[in-house]
């Protein structure tokens, strides 16, 4: 299920600290939650926070490098659960795409990566989706006025 919010915005394009950047476009989008308290989960930061790193210290920092679950888990000393809980928003958002892992040991493993290992190319992606979720609305929202009208006709 593709999900991702959209809010009215100002293009960052004057910004030149990539954090701050971050910071916005993520709490835009809802990957961060507005509000998102990086101290209940430790950190003093949203910079520190887990879910932030997940995005910029793994996926942006080498973004066609595909990371798995577990080894994000053990390097931020958290949780699997915690890192798939961040690692289901991007999917659901269609910025990450899923990829086998051939690990040292042998076993393939799921591993997870910016999606074209490209920020830019993966956002056309959402947009891609975005326009789609919009013109089902607009269908939705004629033949919501066809049976408001069908309605006001037979009283």
């Amino acid at each position: 299920m593709f999900e991702l919010q959209v809010v009215s915005n100002t293009p960052m394009t004057g910004v030149d600290d990539i954090d701050v950047l971050a910071e916005t476009f993520l709490t835009q989008i809802g990957y961060l939650s507005k509000g998102y308290d990086p101290r209940s989960n430790g950190a003093l930061t949203i910079r520190d926070s887990i879910p932030y790193r997940i995005f910029m210290d793994f996926f942006m920092k080498n973004p066609s490098k595909a990371w798995a679950a577990e080894e994000i888990a053990v390097l931020l000393g958290t949780t699997k659960p915690t890192v798939y809980r961040y690692i289901n928003k991007l999917k659901s958002m269609d910025i990450l795409e899923s990829t086998d892992i051939q690990s040292e040991d042998g076993p393939v493993r799921r591993g997870y990566r910016i999606r074209y290992g490209d920020i830019a190319k993966a956002w056309s992606f959402c947009e891609a989706n975005v326009q789609m979720a919009m013109d089902n609305y607009k269908k939705t929202v004629e033949r919501f006025q066809q049976l408001a009208k069908e309605r006001a006709e037979k009283s």
